[in-house]
Parts: structure tokens; sequence; C-alpha cells
């Protein structure tokens, strides 16, 4: 199968919707598949207000339609609620071609939070953008029930994974140094974007023994050191890295709210580190009542209290979820293009519509 994704969430952004997205084609290739990933790489763009390595392409429908006639695509998926996602939507419709999306943003939420106004305008905007998708792929079966009632349609299950050859307890390695952060323990760690949206003042001010330690990079990581100079920032890391400081936290805290999974919570899981977090979607959808992490409002009690947790317990616990499972899954819900019409030329199509 030929396969577009069409994503505005791609590098150099480092966030979940990236990682997502890349291990999916990384698998959906060695099930030999060909996958085309269409990002804003792919069209003129310009920087995000505030967020410098967020590229907002100027993309058009007749742009896509040219990388897609090109690549002549079996099937096209749609993760993201930007310009390529919004160019990629419209040339399918002009085409009557079907398409698949699916959710990873709590856009209304976070929306809300951050300027005070109702939420229920930017889940329209997203509700408008996501019906016509033939699947509507989502991560959890609460989320689904959420999404149901708000009125999102042709939702599918589509779960996550986790590497686990990659993230694993590098503890118990031969010659790794559980220490070599040279902090003094316990250490508790977020590990993710540096931005306002983390809700990083929530584990950043809270009063904790040893070390608070956040790894990643983002447009608010010079405030953030500014604001907590004895928090140690290590900047971003990659692979390996990224797996290792996971397997040196004594516990990993997770402030977020607005997440609609929270892949790094499974990450520092398959590492044998125990997660502290809100009672929150995303977190307590992974974690139910598991005895893996510790759920409270009262996020420093959490991070103590996981403290104790065993850590065999939270490898056993992610095991079980691969990566390979969860792409076998999206693609059983992928729909092809001629489910609609068959293909035309898509210069043809799009001059059609212009008349």
């Amino acid at each position: 199968m030929r396969v577009i994704i069409a994503t505005d969430a791609w590098h150099p952004q480092v966030n979940g919707v990236v990682r997502v997205m890349e291990t999916t084609a990384r698998e959906m290739r060695a099930l030999g598949h060909e996958v085309l990933i269409v990002s804003p790489a792919d069209f003129r763009s310009v920087a995000a207000p505030g967020y410098p390595e967020v590229r907002l392409a100027l993309a058009s429908a007749r742009a896509f339609g040219c990388i897609a006639d090109q690549f002549r695509p079996d099937a096209i998926h749609i993760p993201v609620e930007g310009p390529v996602g919004l160019a990629a939507r419209r040339w399918c419709i002009r085409n009557r071609f079907a398409f698949t999306s699916s959710y990873h943003t709590r856009f209304g939420d976070f929306f809300a939070h951050r300027t005070g106004l109702d939420e229920r305008y930017a889940t329209a905007w997203q509700r408008w953008f996501h019906a016509p998708s033939a699947a509507f792929m989502v991560q959890t079966p609460r989320l689904e029930r959420e999404l149901a009632e708000q009125g999102f349609r042709n939702i599918v299950a589509w779960t996550r994974g986790v590497d686990t050859a990659l993230f694993k307890p590098w503890r118990d390695e031969p010659g790794f140094d559980a220490d070599f952060l040279g902090l003094p323990r316990p250490v508790f760690m977020v590990l993710g974007r540096v931005s306002l949206e983390k809700n990083l003042d929530a584990f950043l001010g809270l009063g904790l023994p040893g070390s608070k330690v956040v790894v990643g990079g983002g447009p608010h990581l010079d405030l953030y050191r500014a604001r907590y100079p004895a928090v140690h920032f290590t900047g971003p890391k990659h692979g390996d890295d990224v797996a290792k400081h996971l397997s040196a936290a004594d516990v990993f805290v997770f402030p977020s709210r607005f997440e609609t999974y929270g892949l790094v919570v499974m990450e520092a899981l398959a590492c044998g580190t125990p997660v502290a977090a809100f009672p929150v979607r995303g977190p307590a959808d992974i974690i139910g009542n598991a005895d893996i992490g510790v759920l409270s409002e009262d996020l420093r009690e959490a991070a103590l209290q996981a403290l104790s947790i065993d850590r065999a317990k939270a490898r056993a616990f992610a095991l079980p979820h691969s990566w390979r499972a969860a792409t076998q899954q999206f693609l059983s819900h992928l729909v092809p293009l001629a489910d609609r019409e068959p293909h035309v030329s898509a210069s043809f199509a799009i001059s059609r519509a212009s008349a």
C-alpha cells in the first residue's frame, strides 16, 4: 500500500505527535508499505509566533495535489488540524476521495486555559475539520466516548505502543551508571517540550527532596531556567539518551493536564520508572488502578508516594504494548481513495473545482 501522511507536526519539532507518526511510518515500511510524509518542509513556511521550530506551511490544495499526483497514494491520513492538513483535506474533498484522520491534541481545553474563551469554539473547529474523515482515530475508550458526546463521528480505536528495546531498564545494563547526572537523589524528572502549555510550573514549584530535572528543549527553556535556577535543565536529548535519562530517574512526573494520551508516560514505565501525575485524561487512561504510578491533585504527594513503587512492575506493565500491534490497527482503518470515486488527475480536478 502507498500511503501519504500529511502532517503539520514534523521535524524539527520534538513532540508526541511527531514521535507517533515517525514510529508508525517506520513500522509501516517494515511491513512492506510505502509511506510519504508531507510536512511543512514541502512548502514555503513561516515560523509560528513564539514557537520558532514550528513552521506554518503556506500550503494549498493545488500544491498538495501535485505531490499526491506524483506519489499516487492508495490512502491518505491527516493527523493535525493545521495548514498542511487543511490543504490535504481540501484536495481530498474536491476530488471526492476518502481520507482518514486522528486526534492528538485537546486543543479546546488548552484554548480555554490560555485565552479564557469558551472551549466550544476550538472544539467546533476540530469537529468541522474531522467531520469528512472516513475513520477518525482516537487513542482511548474514554476519549472515544467523550468525543462522541461532543458530536464527532466515524470514531475508531487507534492505541499507542512503546519501543521496549529502546525504552528499557538501563539501570540493569552492565556498565550503566544510574548516577551519571551527578545529582542528589531522589531524582524527579519531567521529559518533553519545554513550553507553557505543558504546565511545568506545577512540577517546578514543588518542594521535593533530592533533585528536579527537566529533559527537553522548547521555546520557553530560557524562561524556565531563569525562573527556577535550582532545577537541572538538560536541554534536548535524543535516542538512547532519552531512555537513559528516564531510567536514571526515581520518579517520572507528568504535570500536563491537556494530553490525549501521554506517550512519554508509557516510555517511562518501559524504563521501569514509576509515574506521578494529575488524575486527568491521558495518564489516568494509561495507569488506571495499576500499581505503577500515583494519580493525585496533590502532585507533590503523588511524587513522594511513587518512590515506593516496584520498578519491575512498571516495566512489566509496558511490555505488552508494542508499536507493531498499534501500527497494524492503524493500517486496518485506512480507507482507499477509490472508496469515493476513481482516481483522476489532481490538476484536472482542481481546475474543474475552480471553474
